[in-house]
């Protein structure tokens, strides 16, 4: 985070926020739109729109590179256990959950598999705006957020592999390979961009989450139109389980902050971001290397995130903070 309070400064940080708040607000309505003219049109949409969900994630995840600085990688030295609490949940918490409920649910091997990789995913890219509108401890969470991402390449293929591979062959290697491709080149792309010009990419950075969501929506609108005929069918188990996942992460995640000692602050950012999954990243690996099926999930997972954390936000918000004037020491 920057330390330029200067009033130039914060009236540019005040219109990024504005223009990300809106985005999250809006996209929901966005992606279910676009899920209806998928779910409608898919002989259109599939083939227009398939062959470019990797490309649309790699620019998601571009995006949000440009949006990292260095100091968000400093508060790792400065304030590490709340950042491994967070990690660790989301890598422990997420994964298994998705596995219990996919086995409780009975549900079939592919949308079981979708379900384990939404969960298997790092935290999501709009969980940071989540955060900050739960009043929570924003710098903790894009640190969070960050370095769960960068963790992916490792541990999303072997929390995969581990969780799905007795359900259906799962291909740990490929899926690293690609993770790689898809989020880690991209992330550090755009952080060297933005460490190289900065002025260009600050000016740029108000479109930024607008990009991210034409880019989900894109890749949402691919997987129902892929999966258009077996929605009907499918669709009420689905939503089931993302309920049940996307509430486990925010109580566990709250939960686990609060018994280890964390702010309150600290408490609402891991919340956020345990319940809040890339689901982009999961829809897309789950239609490479499973089937448009698997992908379901994701795609039903990155709608309700966003409304679930739009109305966690709102009940955080009317709850004060009583330690917030506290120094912060963990």
């Amino acid at each position: 985070m920057s330390t330029d309070t200067s009033p130039r400064t914060s009236a540019r940080t005040d219109a990024n926020e504005r223009n990300a708040t809106i985005a999250v607000t809006v996209f929901p309505i966005l992606v279910i739109a676009g899920a209806v003219i998928a779910y409608l049109a898919p002989g259109s949409i599939a083939p227009t729109l398939g062959p470019w969900v990797t490309i649309m994630l790699g620019v998601i995840m571009f995006a949000m590179g440009l949006t990292l600085t260095p100091p968000d990688f400093l508060l790792v030295a400065k304030r590490p256990l709340p950042i491994l609490i967070g990690v660790i949940a989301q890598y422990v918490i997420m994964p298994l959950a998705g596995w219990g409920i996919a086995t409780v649910l009975g549900l079939p091997p592919e949308l079981a598999v979708g379900v384990i990789l939404v969960g298997c995913a790092p935290g999501g890219t709009s969980s940071n705006v989540v955060t900050y509108l739960a009043k929570g401890d924003v710098a903790l969470s894009v640190t969070m957020t960050s370095i769960s991402t960068l963790l992916a390449p490792i541990l999303t293929p072997l929390l995969a592999l581990w969780l799905a591979g007795q359900r259906m062959d799962v291909d740990g290697g490929a899926m690293a390979l690609s993770i790689v491709k898809v989020v880690l080149i991209p992330v550090l792309a755009g952080l060297l961009l933005r460490f190289l010009l900065p002025g260009l990419v600050t000016k740029v950075l108000p479109a930024l989450p607008w990009l991210s969501v034409a880019g989900i929506t894109g890749v949402v609108m691919a997987v129902v139109a892929g999966s258009a005929d077996k929605i009907a069918s499918a669709a009420a188990i689905i939503m089931l389980a993302v309920v049940i996942h996307n509430a486990i992460g925010y109580g566990l995640g709250y939960g686990l902050a609060k018994v280890t000692g964390q702010r309150e602050a600290a408490c609402r950012a891991t919340a956020v971001e345990v319940g809040m999954q890339n689901s982009g990243l999961a829809a897309t690996l789950a239609a490479t290397f499973v089937s448009p099926l698997a992908a379901l999930p994701a795609a039903i997972f990155s709608v309700w995130h966003n409304l679930s954390g739009a109305l966690l936000a709102a009940f955080f918000r009317r709850r004060p903070i009583a330690d917030e004037a506290e120094p912060v020491t963990r």
